[in-house]
């Protein structure tokens, strides 16, 4: 259900929400179900404006059919593949994340989700010379990590700055702020960030922090809202053609497994999904400190999935890629 927010078409201003939502109006698919001559009597609204902003609700949320060739041709046309930064995920993803889709780093504390996020913006913005927007929820995002990663890339102290300013950072701590994120940029302020290069991802740390607390018992409000986020993460990602980069927590099957948290309903939404782990081998003590992480391909239409690699959490710039190679073969003991 998409909940009916001022501002979502013309018409629909502040009042109007208001009326409708004390009628017990609060969704786009209430509003198309209603009769609107009666909605219009018992709302004391003009029938005129109510049947305008159905007409443009269904038009902004119907579904239209679209050939297969339609299809096959936009995505030959739009899709681009952005490099992580990092060979062994590069290389697990298929040369990278893609544009118009979303790709899930899943992974418990500790596993380099948040290091992983960093690094591809860092690269992102400063090897492509593309503005991301970056979503942080936890609190977790620090000005000066994302300038030490680009020490590692470049001693220009200009290049540096420039590529901080092509990094456009959001706090925000609740699913709704993240929700009212969404679609604002979608609406037109992820133009803002393109002084700097066109934006060519999106990346949130973490979708789980802002979902997850609200899910389980019976709070039915809290599935609505993660399908919400889904669905504007989707369609910013599609319309706006960028990369969608998402973290997420992990949870334990039945049987111990580690696996992605928000469960069934959230798992089809991230087209690749990847899962974060500590690399195993060395005494205990080294393993703590280790900056080796594993990441296994668990969900992919593009590759088997099962598929793991290891790689350094410290080699993001292009200079260490060999000395990253030689330490993948030490730890793995090839």
């Amino acid at each position: 259900m998409v909940v009916l927010r001022a501002g979502m078409c013309p018409g629909l201003d502040e009042d109007l929400v208001r009326a409708l939502r004390a009628a017990g109006i609060k969704t786009v698919e209430h509003v198309v179900s209603s009769d609107m001559e009666e909605l219009a009597q018992r709302c004391s609204l003009s029938y005129k404006t109510l049947f305008s902003v159905r007409r443009v609700l269904l038009a902004q949320h119907a579904a239209f059919p679209v050939s297969a060739a339609d299809l096959y041709e936009e995505l030959l046309s739009s899709t681009a593949i952005l490099s992580t930064g990092n060979p062994s995920l590069d290389k697990l993803l298929d040369s990278g994340v893609y544009t118009g889709e979303i790709t899930e780093l899943s992974g418990g504390p500790g596993s380099g989700k948040s290091q992983v996020c960093f690094g591809v913006a860092v690269h992102i913005a400063h090897r492509l010379k593309r503005s991301v927007v970056f979503i942080d929820t936890t609190g977790g995002l620090a000005a000066g990590r994302l300038l030490q990663m680009l020490r590692a890339e470049t001693s220009d102290a200009e290049e540096q700055m420039e590529a901080l300013q092509r990094i456009q950072v959001f706090r925000l701590f609740d699913v709704f702020s993240l929700l009212d994120c969404l679609h604002a940029l979608r609406a037109g302020r992820l133009q803002q960030a393109r002084a700097g290069g066109s934006v060519k991802a999106l990346i949130v740390d973490s979708v789980s922090a802002v979902i997850a607390p609200l899910l389980g018992g019976k709070q039915n409000e809290g599935m609505s809202l993660m399908i919400q986020v889904a669905g504007a993460l989707k369609t910013l990602a599609k319309d706006l053609n960028v990369a969608a980069l998402v973290s997420n927590h992990v949870t334990r099957s039945g049987d111990g497994e580690l696996q992605p948290g928000l469960g069934a309903s959230w798992a089809p939404v991230p087209r690749t999904r990847i899962l974060l782990e500590r690399a195993e081998g060395g005494a205990a003590e080294d393993a703590v400190h280790s900056s080796v992480r594993s990441a296994t391909l668990i969900k992919s239409s593009r590759r088997p999935c099962g598929i793991t690699e290891q790689f350094d959490l410290r080699c993001w710039s292009r200079s260490a890629d060999a000395s990253c190679g030689k330490r993948k073969l030490d730890q793995t003991g090839s």
